[in-house]
């Protein structure tokens, strides 16, 4: 499918863009990009170069979501650091331009892997694109937050029982009907938030899908989609990029049940290893919750997402679909937090 699901005004943008940014020059030409369910993204084609736009959606948007504002921030304090990123070259606030706050970065050319299985590839060079996200993930659970300017990008304390709180609250606002396993762990998972948390900068939603990969290299060259950055327990960061492990393939190309060695790709617990050895900690504590709500936000986000293809707000032509498989998720998350 290729109708463009939220129109831009591409006069009034060019415009703004020739205004705002150095050398700019039109004639413009905007494309989307399809694939992510939250910001729409669209690749801004120029005669001698190309920019990428992300956009809040239209229409009425639960509170505290779609923060572009903060996604270029995050982008432009981590410009130069270990964890590669698009150099940020615009923020607009002015929502008469094209509808919505936008911001506008370079275009970093390569792969964008929508399987994660990556078929087409050798097992080695999976092996090597893993690693490298492995090693990214790493890299960004240790930048100085400080150093980057960044100390009040979000609360250090209580991370994951605020965000226990908040994506119950953000559930409860997108709810369409009653999902048991999303209401067992509405129940379970405030009752077993961690003691001890660690608080770093974390990426919110960090998976091969938001990563840039090298057009040659199996490497990491850009980490993209940054809008529920914020500071707070990069276990739960790891967890989110762990979910795979945990999904059939019909949820998102899920590992269960797949032969991961053959593939090349590293099993959960050599991931989490190469994690620790990056990170210098001796294991993973409560590992079951951070599984749990990782599957539970998940489920949140996508019934978030269902609820905005229902009112045609959604920024993918195929978020009906996506958005339906929460179920699955919370099926999924309610079996770890049962110890299944």
């Amino acid at each position: 499918m290729t109708t463009i699901i939220h129109p831009i005004d591409g006069a009034a943008l060019e415009h703004w863009l020739t205004t705002n940014i150095p050398d700019f020059a039109g004639p413009l030409t905007v494309e989307p990009i399809f694939g992510g369910q939250s910001n729409p993204t669209y690749v801004l084609r120029t005669p001698t170069k190309a920019y990428v736009l992300r956009k809040k959606p239209p229409g009425q948007l639960l509170p505290s979501a779609h923060a572009i504002d903060r996604e270029y921030r995050v982008m432009s304090a981590l410009v130069g650091s270990t964890v590669p990123v698009p150099r940020q070259l615009a923020y607009c606030s002015d929502r008469v331009v094209i509808g919505t706050e936008f911001i506008v970065m370079e275009h970093v050319a390569g792969r964008v892997a929508r399987d994660p299985q990556l078929p087409g590839l050798e097992p080695s060079e999976r092996t090597a694109i893993y690693d490298s996200m492995n090693a990214v993930l790493a890299n960004l659970h240790g930048v100085d937050i400080a150093a980057i300017g960044l100390t009040d990008f979000g609360k250090p304390q209580d991370y994951c029982a605020r965000q226990t709180a908040r994506w119950i609250k953000q559930y409860r606002a997108s709810e369409t009907g009653r999902i048991a396993a999303m209401e067992a762990l509405i129940a379970w998972l405030p009752q077993h938030v961690p003691a001890n948390q660690v608080a770093t900068l974390v990426h919110g939603d960090f998976r091969l899908e938001n990563l840039i990969i090298d057009a040659k290299q199996p490497k990491v060259i850009a980490v993209i989609d940054w809008e529920l950055a914020t500071i707070g327990d990069p276990i739960a960061d790891l967890a989110h990029s762990c979910m795979l492990y945990h999904l059939p393939p019909t949820a998102f190309g899920g590992f269960v049940g797949t032969d991961l060695a053959r593939l090349g790709i590293p099993d959960e617990r050599t991931f989490l290893s190469a994690y620790c050895r990056r990170r210098g900690l001796d294991g993973i504590e409560d590992w079951r919750f951070y599984m749990a709500f990782a599957l539970f936000r998940l489920a949140a986000i996508l019934q978030g997402v269902y609820a905005r293809a229902l009112q045609a707000s959604a920024s993918s032509p195929d978020a009906l679909e996506r958005g339906a498989k929460g179920g699955i998720c919370a099926e999924c998350g309610w079996a770890i937090a049962n110890g299944q």
